[in-house]
Parts: C-alpha cells; sequence; structure tokens
C-alpha cells in the first residue's frame, strides 16, 4: 500500500489527529479547511493546512487587479543573487543559473542560446525540387564501419550463391530477373510490409524457372529504427519466411543508426547479411533463411548479365561517404565489364520530387564525380529512403539514363509527392525545372515494388503497387509503369516520351 503522507507536521498528536480526519472512509478524505477545521485548531492548536494553492493562487493577478503576488521562495533566491553569470572567471552556480533564468522568464525573454524550434521544413512549398542541401539532425551523425568479412576489393559472384544448375539455367535464357525494393521495415505496422512480401512470392509460380526471379536486392532500411538486433526477426526473417530466393542488401540510414544501448553501428546488418559462411543466425528465430556471404557493407554484386555496385551512404540526412569508400567506387566503375549492364545502388536517392525528403545534392555530387575520374556512366541507378516509387530520366549528352527510387517496400508511412505552386497534383512526365530530369512516373499512395529483367542488349523494368491493409491480401498487384532501356544505344524504348 501506498504511504500517504497528509501534511508537513510531525508531532504524534498531529498524525492522530488527521488520521481521525481524513481517513474517513477506505477511499474518502475530508480536507483539513472543512468543517472541522475550526474544531481541530481549537482542541489541537494545529494550525490551518498551507497548501501550494493557498501559495500560489495569486500568482499571476487578474488584469485591473491591485492584490500583488506573494514573493516564492525561488524569486526571493533570484533577488539574494548578484546578476551575475560568475564572477572571478569561474562558471556560474546552479542558483545562480536558476536566479538568470527566473530574470529572464519574468522580463518575457527566452534564453538567447536557444532558439525554439517546433518543427522540419519541408524541402519546398513551390513545386518539386529536385534535390536540396541537407542538414543532419540529432543522432544522423557519420558512424564508422565494420570490418569486411571478405578481401578488397569486395565482390561477391552469383555463381557462389546459386546452385550451378540454375546458374546453367540463367545463362542459357539469355536473362535474368530480380526484385528491387527499399525500406521494407514494418515496425509499426507489418501489414504492408506482407502484403509487398505475398505478392513478390506470387511470382514465383510461373513455371518456367528463367522467368522467375533469381533474387531480391535490398536498397536499405531494412530494419527500424536503429538497426537492433532483436528486430531482425519480425522486420526480416518472418516477413520474408517464404521468399524462395537469396536477398542481398546495402545498408539503410536506420540500419546504421545508433540509440542509447545500442550495439556498434551496423553490427547486427553485417551479421545477417556480411556473414564468413552460410548459416542460420540466432535472429533468423525459428526460420531457417541462411545469412548473407556478402563481403563487406559495400560490395559488387557479379552475374551473367549485369554487374551491381552497391554503396553504403551512412546515417546523416543526405547521405555521407568517407574517401575509401569513394575510391573503391571509381575503381569498381573503371573495372566493371562493358559487355554487361551496369547499376549503380544508393540508399540516399540523388533525385526525388516527395514532400518529406527530397533528393541529396551530396549523393548526386558523389555519384557524378565518381562517373567522371571513371569515364563511365551506369546504365541505371536505383535509390531509396523515400517512401514511394519515381522514375525519372536522365538526359546527358542525348544517353538516357533511369533515376528510380524504390523505397515503398513496406514500411507504414508513405510520402507524398510535392505539388505543383498552385496546389494541383504534379502531372507526368514533367520536366524537373532545376535539373535535366523528366519524371517519367511514380506511385506515393500504396505499397510496391519493382521487378527487373536483364538480358545482353535490354534492361526492362516493371512496377507493381499492392492492394492496401483494408483491401483482400490476395488481390492482384497492379503493374503501374514500365519501361525498356536499350542499354547499347543507351536511349529508352518504351516508358519515355523522349527522343
Amino acid at each position: 500500500m501506498t504511504k500517504r503522507y497528509y501534511s508537513h507536521r510531525s508531532s504524534p498528536t498531529h498524525r492522530a489527529a488527521l488520521c481521525l480526519l481524513f481517513r474517513s472512509g477506505r477511499t474518502q478524505y475530508r480536507h483539513r479547511r472543512g468543517v472541522l477545521g475550526p474544531f481541530l485548531q481549537w482542541l489541537f492548536g494545529i494550525p490551518p493546512r498551507r497548501s501550494n494553492y493557498a501559495a500560489n493562487q495569486y500568482y499571476a493577478p487578474k488584469r485591473g487587479s491591485t492584490r500583488t503576488a506573494p514573493r516564492t521562495d525561488y524569486a526571493r533566491a533570484a533577488d539574494r543573487q548578484p546578476p551575475t553569470s560568475g564572477s572571478g572567471g569561474r562558471a556560474p552556480t546552479l542558483a545562480e543559473q536558476h536566479a538568470q533564468s527566473y530574470r529572464q522568464r519574468g522580463q518575457g525573454t527566452a534564453p538567447a542560446s536557444h532558439q525554439r524550434t517546433f518543427h522540419q521544413s519541408r524541402p519546398s512549398d513551390k513545386g518539386i525540387r529536385s534535390n536540396v542541401v541537407h542538414q543532419s539532425q540529432g543522432s544522423q551523425v557519420f558512424q564508422p564501419l565494420p570490418p569486411p568479412s571478405g578481401p578488397a576489393p569486395y565482390r561477391l559472384s552469383l555463381d557462389n550463391v546459386l546452385p550451378a544448375a540454375q546458374m546453367t539455367a540463367i545463362r542459357n535464357s539469355g536473362r535474368i530477373m530480380m526484385h528491387v525494393a527499399g525500406d521494407t521495415g514494418g515496425v509499426k505496422s507489418p501489414e504492408p510490409q506482407q502484403i509487398v512480401a505475398m505478392a513478390m512470392e506470387k511470382h514465383f509460380e510461373f513455371p518456367d524457372a528463367t522467368t522467375r526471379p533469381a533474387f531480391f536486392y535490398h536498397l536499405g532500411d531494412v530494419v527500424y529504427y536503429y538497426g537492433e538486433p532483436r528486430e531482425y526477426y519480425p522486420q526480416f526473417y518472418d516477413a520474408y519466411m517464404h521468399y524462395p530466393a537469396p536477398i542481398f542488401a546495402i545498408p539503410g540510414n536506420h540500419d546504421g543508426d545508433l540509440t542509447v544501448g545500442s550495439p556498434p553501428s551496423l553490427a547486427a546488418f553485417a551479421n545477417n547479411f556480411c556473414a564468413a559462411t552460410p548459416h542460420v543466425t540466432a535472429e533468423a528465430g525459428e526460420t531457417t533463411r541462411d545469412a548473407m556471404t556478402q563481403p563487406n557493407v559495400y560490395f559488387t554484386l557479379e552475374t551473367p548479365f549485369v554487374t551491381m555496385v552497391g554503396l553504403y551512404s551512412n546515417v546523416p540526412e543526405g547521405g555521407k561517404l568517407d574517401d575509401t569508400q569513394i575510391a573503391w567506387f571509381v575503381e569498381e566503375m573503371k573495372a566493371a565489364p562493358t559487355d554487361k549492364a551496369l547499376i549503380v545502388s544508393v540508399h540516399h536517392p540523388p533525385f526525388s520530387g516527395d514532400m518529406h525528403h527530397s533528393g541529396s545534392t551530396y549523393i548526386g555530387r558523389v555519384l557524378d564525380n565518381a562517373f567522371q575520374q571513371a569515364g563511365r556512366l551506369p546504365d541505371l541507378v536505383f535509390s531509396a529512403h523515400v517512401h514511394n516509387y519515381q522514375r525519372f530520366t536522365r538526359t546527358t549528352g542525348g544517353r538516357h539514363t533511369p533515376y528510380i527510387v524504390a523505397g515503398a517496400g513496406g514500411y507504414w508511412h508513405l510520402h507524398y509527392m510535392a505539388k505543383q505552386p498552385d496546389g494541383s497534383k504534379t502531372p507526368v512526365p514533367y520536366k524537373i525545372p532545376d535539373a535535366d530530369l523528366m519524371l517519367e512516373n511514380y506511385c506515393d499512395d500504396r505499397h510496391g515494388f519493382l521487378r527487373i529483367m536483364i538480358t545482353p542488349r535490354l534492361i526492362s523494368g516493371e512496377y507493381f503497387a499492392c492492394p492496401r491493409p483494408h483491401e483482400s491480401w490476395r488481390g492482384q498487384a497492379d503493374r503501374i509503369d514500365g519501361f525498356v532501356l536499350d542499354w547499347h544505344t543507351h536511349k529508352l524504348t518504351k516508358g519515355t516520351d523522349l527522343r
């Protein structure tokens, strides 16, 4: 039972009298200023209780009142302190700090050292901006990377993951299929992630095995919000328990972010995606999916018809890469075979027209500088971070390069696209005013994923929007966008009005 205190008086006589007064019932107590108050004062000499209300009810007198507020102990302490912030070069005492704070409040001013903030501004309120210069907030600081689990230059061949018979079938068919999505972790509401996963599983029902995806390439933010090991089962292993293909991943900012008591940044990601050997980790719980054996958190995936270079843009908003990773990226671009398509993936998008993050000027600059140093442009750029789907076409010297944002893989909060200056919805296709970009298509109100097919000449993509949680989960995912790129001529043959 909780010990109750009824008064600041402490003598036995006072306590006995108060018990008789207040314990009139199991949960009923009477105030000392009630009917028996004068009687107790006359009989026992107990003065009326000095409640906080009595001491402060006139602290802020009504307008026009001549009554003055009583001086509290806090105010009297402030009066006794000198109006300085310390003396003799020493730091101000706690009493001096309180006194100064009280004077500032009395004058109606806030401390000069702090500017109050009540919201985070959106990227733009005057139409689409393709990218902005971001400022990191709170815990969004650059985090050191875990040590690599494999040798430099951190390349993983698909032959070391899939059975030899399946690799032979892929080569003989002349095509490879894959799923692509990011920002999947269903931390607050697991329904969207599960619906997307179920829709992806349907693509394995085709009778021809070579038309089924060979793997799922994850664009980061596998788990929210701080990459905790305990979140890998509910947000990754359980959701993809029945997905019958390997899952490769680059980390997102939430995979590497930290909170109080967190293990080192990306420790859980490295344990589940950069294992030295395939095995079932403790985070996998009751599932049987082996940990992936990527050689590093940034790495190159080598497949029969495409080379995929994956970067890690770390935790700060807008991304951040150290010099070591940038130098590695340039060399991988140079070394990539020219007889295969080349895809670059990074979590933070270089371009985005949404109202929540927008694209990253920094990431765009890092990519462009690396392309220039390597003397080669990629055929396609994937990113996520923004929780929707967007497909841009960037034209460079007559060459078409798709830049695709695919960050609606399951996280509950979707990000809407920015509206036009007059408040209307952005149409498509739409020429971005501040860049040589064409917004070809987008979907910002449903979760979904990409299916990509690559041949020795073409890259084709389809985006599927999934049913909403209140709709039938068995409903068909709608194909709402598609494109075909001839990566030999570097021209889009479908999915654009550009020529």
